[in-house]
């Protein structure tokens, strides 16, 4: 195993994974562990540590042959890197890379789990080459990060490219925010389940009643694109309303920010991107503007799973 490797950490709210990982981003090992749900970030912090240290025993590494751990964390994280807020892991208010540098004896470094995939695609994924790019999540929420002159772009308090909090519709559904119709309220997959509930309760026709019964608990991706590949209608006009959104809100993005590409990435767009990303590219291919300036691509993630720990240790390899 060779010597000056990195750890990149994905934290999620149910799981968390790490791998060992070369400085020309290559993969070398890899494991993961559940999320620790006793609401206490000790147990985060220790899982983390396990899993680090036992790629490390697995590779016949000692710590000092690490250059660095760089983790992504889901939540607002601060130049010192203080979580500010984190509503799906027990982490919030704590310095997670000093504690990380505590636990394993070895420099670290955290970001917001988004920026660190938008990141990762810069560096080995859809986005390389390029220096000014704007990526988009859609999940249970909308995760956003930009880069703009090939920096993250952080805010004040390292918040910026709250993308999903943008305000797409002022007459649509009020958000989890607070805010009516932001565009993670119209475009989530949590948008999208609700979209087809309320057609399931208005007894509309659908597979999807058929396949999961009246009052679903979870449409998965995996049913969506089914759903989809069918050409159920329920089903195609929820994902036509949410293409829809997704598309008006990369028009004004693009206008902010003039990136030379969006990046869409997550579980909902590897499963039915193809149901998204057309619409969208449309929207951006007849924005009369920029028409007359150039060509803007849509594209879907490359990196899959790994974007968020190749963009941790894009960060580590940036930062210490």
């Amino acid at each position: 195993m060779p010597k000056g490797l990195y750890v990149g950490v994905d934290v999620g709210g149910t799981k968390i994974a790490a791998a060992l990982v070369d400085g020309k981003g290559r993969i070398l090992l890899r494991d993961k562990t559940a999320t620790p749900r006793d609401g206490k970030p000790k147990g985060v912090l220790k899982a983390i540590s396990v899993l680090v240290k036992g790629l490390l025993n697995e590779g016949g590494l000692r710590r000092k042959d690490l250059l660095g751990v760089g983790a992504g964390v889901p939540g607002i994280v601060d130049g010192e890197g203080r979580m500010l807020a984190a509503p799906n892991v027990a982490l919030a208010g704590v310095r997670v890379g000093r504690e990380l540098e505590k636990a394993l004896g070895a420099d670290a470094v955290v970001g917001n789990d988004v920026n660190l995939g938008v990141l990762g695609e810069q560096w080995l994924g859809a986005a390389r080459g390029h220096e000014n790019v704007v990526g988009i999540f859609p999940g249970t929420g909308v995760g956003g990060g930009v880069i703009v002159g090939g920096e993250l772009l952080l805010g004040t308090h390292g918040a910026a490219a709250e993308l999903g909090h943008i305000v797409v519709d002022p007459e649509g559904p009020v958000c989890g925010c607070g805010i009516r119709g932001c565009l993670e309220a119209l475009a989530s997959r949590t948008a999208i389940e609700k979209d087809i509930r309320r057609a399931l309760r208005r007894g509309e026709r659908s597979l999807i009643r058929d396949w999961l019964g009246k009052a679903p608990k979870v449409i998965k991706s995996k049913v969506l694109a089914k759903a989809l590949k069918r050409k159920d209608p329920v089903v195609m006009h929820a994902f036509h309303q949410a293409a829809q959104a997704l598309g008006l809100a990369c028009v004004s993005l693009r206008h902010v920010f003039d990136p030379e590409l969006f990046v869409f990435g997550g579980g909902l767009v590897e499963a039915c991107g193809q149901h998204l990303l057309p619409a969208v590219q449309d929207a951006l291919d007849e924005d009369p503007l920029f028409k007359k300036v150039s060509s803007c691509e849509a594209v879907p993630s490359e990196l899959g799973d790994d974007a968020v720990i190749l963009g941790a240790v894009a960060l580590a390899k940036r930062t210490l």
